[in-house]
């Protein structure tokens, strides 16, 4: 039976009709490992108030080496994936839809994903609805593509962490 890594991504976008145009993604798995690429070929004309105000300010200057072509990114993000027979992926992301298409639209379109990287992204968001999540861990730097897919690692922790006291409670209930 193969193994399961598990990846947690965020990505930072343009969204506009017919495209949502890549401006950063991160990546982080259990084992601390963590990729980070800022897209030099995003349309900044096209961003939105929002994202002017909540997302182009935090990213660092065009001079530091995260900042990247989609091709460069591309491979980067399939290096950082690094599919294998030896083991399955598993892909989380916090209202993870539009992540999905920027990533997939890395590579071309969905059906032209690599073998072993899944065709869809687990989303914690329903996660959180399913389990009742009362309450999520901190996030100190939102709308930064790393820092979100380190939150997105640490709510899955928190989720799972929760089950299994809750299982344990359960399990030593007294009558």
């Amino acid at each position: 039976m193969n193994s399961t890594r598990k990846i947690f991504y965020d990505t930072e976008f343009i969204e506009r009709p017919c495209t949502i145009d890549l401006i950063s993604i991160g990546m982080v798995d259990l084992q601390g490992n963590e990729y980070y690429a800022i897209s030099r070929d995003f349309d900044e004309r096209y961003a939105s108030p929002w994202v002017k105000k909540n997302v182009l300010p935090l990213l660092p200057t065009r001079d530091k080496p995260v900042w990247k072509s989609r091709e460069e990114i591309t491979d980067g993000v399939l290096n950082f994936l690094s599919p294998s027979k030896d083991f399955d992926i598993e892909l989380w992301g916090y209202y993870a839809d539009y992540d999905h298409v920027a990533l997939c639209w890395l590579f071309g379109k969905m059906i032209d994903l690599p073998d072993g990287v899944p065709k869809y992204t687990r989303d914690l968001k329903q996660l959180v609805d399913e389990r009742k999540t009362k309450q999520l861990p901190l996030q100190k730097n939102e709308h930064n593509a790393l820092e979100d897919a380190r939150w997105n690692k640490d709510l899955y922790l928190h989720i799972k962490y929760e089950e299994h006291i809750n299982s344990v409670k359960g399990k030593y209930a007294t009558k």
